[in-house]
């Protein structure tokens, strides 16, 4: 099947634009990207994530369209290892409920959503439940306290070779830019605490000050003007 297209209302992620390369599961069979799967078990991860991928619960659980799907996958296969705990999704990540083509089914769903940075303006003309639509569909961040230059210089010197450019993320490494400050800053205590594994935490992440942090998240913040 033919990579999703602008089933949402939205674009494809540059990544994500052309159907992938089938592949061998674990069982031997032969797996080809199905977006009408990957759009019905998006449906069971809407609770947390909303409907289009674009987080929920106040910024607590991330936004998740738009991502590589790559890093989708590895994700999910971590939640499903235990190798990367995460209490909320031990109901669905494991064999049975979420084996290997589905990982992959969703994960190729959800890299076809780019998220728009912003509602549609009022001199748009569409109908109103288009209006209603594309606004769900929106990721905006608001903006946060602290020192923006100062941040994006920390930024350009320990993030950006991983997470990119203007923080939209690398194959397996997760986009910055238009993810919701919680979720960031309780994975960045997660890094720092042992529960969850960066390769660079001592060397970049520990040594900074709150006051490096607050400026860091300002800059991010500011990642989806």
């Amino acid at each position: 099947m033919a990579m999703l297209a602008l089933v949402t209302g939205l674009s494809s992620t540059a990544w994500a634009q052309t159907a992938p390369e089938p592949r061998t599961l674990p069982n031997g069979k032969t797996w080809t990207f199905d977006a009408d799967a990957g759009r019905d078990i998006m449906r069971t991860c809407a609770a947390c994530h909303g409907e289009f991928g674009e987080g929920g619960g106040g910024g607590v659980y991330p936004r998740i369209s738009g991502l590589h799907p790559e890093y989708i996958a590895e994700q999910l296969r971590a939640f499903k290892s235990r190798s990367r705990e995460n209490i909320p999704m031990i109901p669905y990540a494991n064999d049975r409920e979420l084996p290997e083509k589905d990982v992959l089914d969703v994960a190729y769903y959800l890299a076809s959503i780019t998220p728009p940075r912003h509602p549609p303006a009022d001199d748009i003309a569409m109908d109103a439940y288009e209006r209603l639509k594309l606004a769900k569909q929106a990721v905006q961040i608001p903006l946060q306290p602290g020192d923006v230059a100062a941040g994006k210089a920390l930024f350009n010197a320990d993030c950006m070779e991983c997470h990119g450019r203007d923080g939209q993320g690398r194959v397996k490494k997760p986009p910055l830019a238009q993810q919701h400050m919680p979720y960031l800053r309780t994975q960045v205590g997660l890094f720092l605490s042992g529960q969850r594994q960066h390769e660079d935490v001592d060397e970049l992440m520990r040594p900074k000050s709150a006051k490096n942090w607050e400026d860091l998240w300002a800059y991010i913040s500011t990642l989806d003007d």
